[in-house]
C-alpha cells in the first residue's frame, strides 16, 4: 500500500468526520447518518493501515478519530451499581462456568498430588528428617504448636487483609502469567500443593491429622477453589496461544485475556470471603464440626453460584467478555 496515496485519497473523509465530531449543536438526521457512515469507513481504514502499512503517526490519528466517533455513535456510558450487579450475577459466574473443563480437572489432579505428597511424607520418616530436625517438627505439630497458633498469631482484621492480599496475588499470577504457555501457572500450583501436602504429612505422622483438617477446611475449601479456577483459566489462556481455534490468535488472546482480567476481579471477592473465614472462623472457639460446616456451606454456595447461576447465564449467551459495545472494532480487511 502506498501510504501517501491512501492518505490523500481519504483525508477529506477524515476531515469531514472530525468536523462533524466538533459540532457543538445537535446534528441533523442527515448529518447523523453521515457520521455513522464516515465512522465505519474510518474504522476500516484504520484496520487496513494497521495490517498493511502501520505508520505510527497515521495509526495514532485514526485511532483517536475512531475512538471519538465511536463514543459519539454509541453514546457516553458511565459504569455504576447496575454494572457491578450484572458482573456478579452474569458475567463472572458465566466465565467460571465456561472454564470448568479446565479448572475442575486441575482441582482433581492437584488434590491428588497434595494427598500423594502427604502420604509420602507421613509414611517415610527419612523424608520428615530431611525436612527439619525432630525438635523443629515437634514445635510445628504439637498441641499449641506453630500449625495451630498461626491462625491466631495476629489480630483478625490485619490477618484477614494479609491472607486476602497473598491469595489474590497468587490468583493474579496464575491468570496473568498463563499467557506464557501456562508454565508459571504450573509452578505456582505445584508450590501450593507441596505446602498443603507437607502439612498433611507432618500432622498425619504426628497423629493429629484431624486437628489439621479442622484448621484447613473452614477456609481452605473456598480458597483452594478460587486458586484452582485461577490456575485453570491461566492454563486455558496459555493453550489459546498454542491453539486459538477458528479465531485469529490476536483476537482469541484478546477475548480470553479480557475474560481472565474480569475473573481476577471476581476471584478477589471470593478470596476476600475465604480470608475472612480464615481470620474469624478458623481460630474461633466454635466446635470443629461447626467450623467445618461453615466452610462446607461456603463451598457449596460457591458451586451452586457457578453451576446454577453461571450455567444459566452461559446458556443465555454470556461469555465473560466485555459487552459488544465496549469491545474494540474488528472489521475485515480482505476477502
Amino acid at each position: 500500500m502506498d501510504l501517501d496515496v491512501f492518505a490523500a485519497a481519504h483525508r477529506h473523509e477524515w476531515d469531514r468526520l472530525d468536523a462533524l465530531l466538533r459540532r457543538r449543536r445537535r446534528l441533523t438526521g442527515e448529518e447523523a447518518d453521515e457520521l455513522v457512515t464516515l465512522y465505519q469507513r474510518a474504522a476500516t481504514h484504520l484496520s487496513l493501515v494497521q495490517s498493511s502499512a502501520p505508520d505510527p503517526a497515521l495509526v495514532a490519528r485514526l485511532t483517536t478519530l475512531v475512538a471519538r466517533a465511536r463514543s459519539a455513535v454509541t453514546g457516553a456510558r458511565t459504569p455504576g451499581w447496575r454494572d457491578a450487579a450484572l458482573f456478579f450475577t452474569r458475567v463472572f459466574p458465566a466465565a467460571v462456568y465456561r472454564s470448568r473443563r479446565w479448572w475442575v480437572p486441575t482441582a482433581l489432579l492437584s488434590t491428588a498430588v497434595a494427598a500423594l505428597i502427604g502420604w509420602w511424607v507421613a509414611t517415610h520418616p527419612e523424608v520428615q528428617s530431611a525436612i527439619a530436625a525432630p525438635e523443629e517438627l515437634r514445635a510445628l505439630t504439637r498441641p499449641g504448636g506453630e500449625y495451630e497458633t498461626y491462625y491466631s498469631s495476629h489480630p483478625a482484621a490485619s490477618f484477614a487483609a494479609q491472607v486476602w492480599t497473598n491469595n489474590a496475588m497468587a490468583a493474579g499470577y496464575c491468570l496473568v502469567l498463563g499467557v506464557f504457555l501456562g508454565l508459571p501457572v504450573l509452578y505456582v500450583l505445584f508450590e501450593n500443593m507441596v505446602n498443603l501436602g507437607l502439612g498433611l504429612g507432618l500432622m498425619g505422622a504426628a497423629g493429629r491429622l484431624d486437628t489439621f483438617l479442622g484448621l484447613i477446611l473452614p477456609h481452605g475449601l473456598l480458597e483452594l477453589s478460587a486458586v484452582f479456577v485461577a490456575a485453570g483459566t491461566g492454563l486455558r489462556l496459555g493453550w489459546t496461544v498454542v491453539d486459538p481455534g477458528p479465531r485469529p490468535r490476536r483476537t482469541a488472546l484478546a477475548e480470553e485475556g479480557r475474560a481472565a482480567i474480569g475473573m481476577a476481579i471476581g476471584l478477589a471477592a471470593v478470596l476476600f470471603v475465604s480470608g475472612a473465614l480464615e481470620a474469624f472462623v478458623t481460630p474461633s472457639g466454635l466446635p470443629t464440626w461447626a467450623r467445618i460446616g461453615i466452610g462446607v456451606t461456603a463451598e457449596l454456595l460457591f458451586l451452586v453460584y457457578v453451576f446454577a447461576v453461571g450455567r444459566r447465564a452461559a446458556l443465555a449467551g454470556e461469555t465473560g467478555d466485555l459487552e459488544r459495545g465496549d469491545r474494540s472494532d474488528v472489521l475485515p480487511t480482505a476477502a
